[in-house]
This record gives structure tokens, C-alpha cells and sequence, in this order.
């Protein structure tokens, strides 16, 4: 019997790829040979330009004069100088510098409080991001000259959380419930009462509907706990916050919102889009299939009139008309304006996303949720949602991340977004006029770091939630 011999090379390796994907058919092969052209114009044309960079230096002439010296008369080179001198604005926006260890330490404890959602019950991704979230800010920290105040604070809650994590993991959920008031905190500053005092508004809203559930129903109590808080918020808050700072004043530097700009800015209001938009977006989409009448009919009214609007009309409207309709002397932050109004806007889009999953379950679903016994809330909860969320996962994530880069789009209304507002200030100084490409270059880059580690988790989860047979 003769022995099996190799395949051919051209049925095996990287052979047998090209020829089936490059050059498959004639038409194949004349797109690879114009895209191969493509490219090597594009690599010959911006290398030199690449390799000609540029990194120290106190103005654009001098950029151009190091260029020319290192690599001839006319030739070009990318000066990263410019980044090198505005990467603070490009990060903070115009927040002092002596207090740019708040937004760091806000920023390291964001990810704190996304994982225990990001990768709940595993101890050890937990134990994972906590430890590389206390190297990153004790790094940060030392170098943004941070007080030793700060420093306690990383190590006591970071070694806590990490404590917590071997133990209950679950229960760091409610570091991710505080986080909200924590980071309002770090970044605006101000008394450390009021967010405590807001933050116990939602505690008075969650008291009253488990009070009053049992008595008049699920939807009734939600309602009666809304009432409850709104009326804490409106008549308790102040006075009760006036109370607590008389007694113990616990405060740390006021910065105003006109201060805050570029990637900070961004990051703030990205995250806070993201965050409340999706709840609202299922109670939206729910809406829009409920039997109820008004319910349904407020729900598409909603969505159908947001959808119908673009975005930079409700940015104007935040920045502009709706403080027309404030009592005398309000003043209504303009930053919580464009996330209030731009938070409904992303909620109708996701509420159509969402609307799509619950479509594709099958009817089926619904009626082994009725043969269970489960009413509607708790059908929603432990049987249907879970699986229109995990059909939606790429479509939900895609509007993520299409929000993310509509940040930039708060220029328009006067606030320092990163694209728009602090380059046109780094073009403005006549150190740097007449720069072009590196400010966009670097800021897309940062953009894309973003975007793609969120386009990567939403690959991992659906992977981790694909549970069927296919």
C-alpha cells in the first residue's frame, strides 16, 4: 500500500487562500491587483510623511524647519508637537489643572463600576479589572500630583471591592448603583451632601413602591414612588442639604460646567446617554406592544415624534428654548439640558432596536410564560427580555456607538467637544495656525480605541450568550 502523500501546494496554505479569495475569478483578480495599486499609493504616499515626524518643538515653523533640516528642502512631516503642548485641553477641556486628578480618578472608578455589570459573577475578570484599575490610578494619581487624600481613597475602596469581589461578587452592584452620585461629585464638586441627599430621593422612591406594591399593584406603586421622590427633590433636598453642611461642611472645589471640554466632556456624556437611554428604551418598546390604549398611544407618539426630529434640533432646543419655559432666574446646567433631551432622543432609536428583538421571539415564548402562571412584569422580566436583549446585542451596541460619536455634535450649542470645539482652538493659536491633520488624526484614533473595545465586548457577550445548537 503506498503511502498518503501531501496535498498539491496549491491545495494547501496560504496558496490555496489567495488563489480561492484574490484571484478566484477574472474579475477577482483585476480588484485585487487595483486594491494592491490602492494601497501602495496610499503607504508610499504617507510614509514619508509619518516618518518625518516631529515631537519637539514651540510652534509650526520651527516644525517645518526641523522637517526640512532632517530630510531636505520640501519635504513634510507630521508634527505631533502641537499634541504634545494641547494634549491636557484635548483631555480636560479647559478644567484646571490642579484638580485634574477628580476626573481621573472618576474616569479609573468608571470601569470599578461597569465591571460587576460587564462580568457579573466572575471572580476572577473581577479581581482582573480591579487590580488593573488601581495600578492605572495609582500611576495616574502620581503623576497628576493628586493629594494624599486621593490615594487613601483608591486604596481603601479599590482593596474593599476587591475583598468584596472573592466573597459576594454580586453585592458590587451596589457600587455601581453609587458610582452615579460618586462621579457627580468628583467632577463638579461642591458639598458631598448633595448628592448623598439626591441619591436618597431614589432610596424614598424604592421604599414606597415595595411598600405599595402589594396593595394597588406594580405599575400604581411605581407611580406612587415617582410622586414620593419628586416631592423629596422638590421641597426636602434643599433644606436638607443646608442642614447636613451647617453641621459637618464636607466640600471640595466648585468647578462650573463652561469648564469642562474635550475628551472629559465627551466621556460624560456618552456614558450618561448610554446608561439611561437603555431602561428607557425597554419601557418604550414595551409600551409600543402594550393592549392599553394610552400607554400605546403615548409610546408610538413618542417615538414616532423623536425619530422625526434630527438631533441637532433638540441640541439647540436644550441650549436655547428650554430655558424659556423655566420659572424666572432657573438656572438649568446646560450640560444636564443636551443629556436630558438627547437621553430621550437616544431612547426612541434604541426602543425600535429593542422592538425588534421582542418581535423575533416566537409566540411560543409568550404562551409558556402564561402556562407558568407569571404575570406580566415577571414574564417580561425572566422570560421574554432576556431573549429579545440577546438577539439585539449587535443592533443595541451599534446604536451605542454610533451615540458615543454624536458627542460631538454638542459644539453646535457652545461646549468644547474634542473634534470640533478644542481643535478649532489649537488652530486658533498662532503658534499652531495653519496645523490640519493632527488634531483629527489623534482625536479619531482615541475615538476608534473606544468604539472598537465596545464593538469587541459585544462580540465576546454575544459568544458568551450563544447558547443554542446552531
Amino acid at each position: 500500500m503506498l503511502p498518503p502523500l501531501p496535498p498539491p501546494i496549491t491545495e494547501r496554505g496560504a496558496v490555496k487562500w489567495m488563489r480561492e479569495n484574490l484571484f478566484s475569478t477574472p474579475l477577482n483578480i483585476v480588484l485585487t491587483i487595483l486594491g494592491a495599486l490602492f494601497v501602495y499609493w496610499i503607504v508610499a504616499s504617507s510614509l514619508p510623511w509619518w516618518l518625518n515626524s516631529v515631537w519637539n518643538a514651540e510652534s509650526l515653523s520651527q516644525c517645518r524647519e526641523i522637517v526640512q533640516a532632517k530630510a531636505g528642502e520640501g519635504a513634510t512631516g507630521a508634527c505631533w508637537a502641537s499634541i504634545r503642548v494641547w494634549w491636557g485641553a484635548f483631555l480636560f477641556g479647559f478644567y484646571p489643572p490642579a484638580e485634574w486628578w477628580r476626573p481621573i480618578l472618576a474616569f479609573g472608578l468608571l470601569f470599578a463600576a461597569l465591571a460587576p455589570v460587564l462580568y457579573a459573577g466572575q471572580r476572577g475578570n473581577l479581581t482582573l479589572v480591579l487590580g488593573v484599575v488601581a495600578a492605572f490610578l495609582l500611576v495616574t494619581l502620581y503623576l497628576s500630583q493628586a493629594p494624599t487624600s486621593a490615594f487613601v481613597m483608591v486604596v481603601v475602596l479599590v482593596a474593599g471591592l476587591i475583598a468584596l469581589a472573592q466573597v459576594l461578587p454580586g453585592k458590587l452592584l451596589w457600587f455601581t448603583l453609587v458610582y452615579p452620585a460618586l462621579c457627580f461629585w468628583l467632577l463638579w464638586g461642591g458639598s458631598i451632601w448633595s448628592p448623598i441627599v439626591a441619591m436618597a430621593g431614589f432610596a424614598v422612591l424604592y421604599a414606597v413602591f415595595r411598600l405599595t406594591s402589594p396593595l394597588i399593584g406594580l405599575a400604581p406603586a411605581a407611580g406612587a414612588g415617582i410622586v414620593a421622590a419628586a416631592l423629596w427633590w422638590l421641597y426636602l433636598d434643599v433644606p436638607l442639604l443646608s442642614a447636613l453642611h451647617s453641621m459637618l461642611p464636607l466640600e471640595i472645589r466648585s468647578i462650573n460646567s463652561d469648564q469642562f471640554g474635550g475628551f472629559l466632556l465627551a466621556t460624560v456624556i456618552g456614558v450618561t446617554w448610554i446608561s439611561f437611554s437603555l431602561p428607557i428604551g425597554i419601557l418604550l418598546a414595551l409600551g409600543r406592544q402594550s393592549d392599553m390604549l394610552i400607554v400605546k398611544t403615548l409610546s408610538v407618539g413618542f417615538i414616532e415624534f423623536v425619530r422625526g426630529v434630527p438631533l441637532i434640533t433638540l441640541l439647540f432646543t436644550a441650549s436655547l428654548l428650554l430655558q424659556y419655559f423655566l420659572p424666572p432666574g432657573t438656572n438649568f446646567d446646560i450640560i444636564l439640558r443636551v443629556i436630558i433631551l438627547v437621553t430621550f432622543f437616544a431612547a426612541a432609536y434604541l426602543a425600535e432596536v429593542i422592538r425588534g428583538g421582542l418581535a423575533a421571539l416566537p409566540r411560543g415564548q409568550y404562551e409558556a410564560a402564561d402556562a407558568l402562571g407569571l404575570d406580566y412584569w415577571r414574564a417580561q422580566r425572566l422570560i421574554i427580555l432576556p431573549q429579545a436583549l440577546k438577539v439585539s446585542i449587535p443592533a443595541i451596541v451599534s446604536t451605542f456607538i454610533g451615540l458615543f460619536k454624536d458627542t460631538t455634535l454638542v459644539s453646535f450649542v457652545g461646549l468644547m467637544d474634542p473634534l470640533r470645539g478644542v481643535t478649532t482652538i489649537l488652530r486658533a493659536d498662532i503658534n499652531w495656525k495653519g496645523i490640519y491633520w493632527e488634531p483629527y488624526i489623534f482625536v479619531g484614533a482615541i475615538f476608534f480605541l473606544i468604539c472598537f473595545g465596545m464593538s469587541r465586548y459585544s462580540m465576546y457577550l454575544e459568544r458568551k450568550l450563544k447558547t443554542d445548537h446552531r
